[in-house]
């Protein structure tokens, strides 16, 4: 099967799109987390660091789930692929 121009931009924004959002998971998963436990204050009776890890990337994985849902389903309507309601 060929791909057509239409499906190469389909699946070069889905991927350019994916490479984004995993690069953000990495620096939150792995960056932010080596560099947190240098952040040596207490927050609401637990370490700032603590706070990062366990709070604040739980909340960053669920704005990149929400923000990669959004915008396949609009980029999946732009290509004509989108379900049916």
């Amino acid at each position: 099967m060929q791909l057509t121009e239409a499906h190469r931009q389909y699946w070069r924004k889905n991927l350019n799109i994916t490479a984004i959002l995993l690069a953000i998971w990495f620096v939150v998963t792995f960056v932010v987390g080596y560099f947190a436990r240098d952040l040596s204050f207490t927050f609401f009776g637990w370490p700032f660091s603590w706070w990062v890890g366990a709070q604040g990337a739980l909340v960053i994985y669920c704005l990149i789930i929400a923000f990669y849902a959004s915008y396949m389903g609009k980029l999946d309507e732009e290509h004509g692929v989108a379900e049916e309601k």
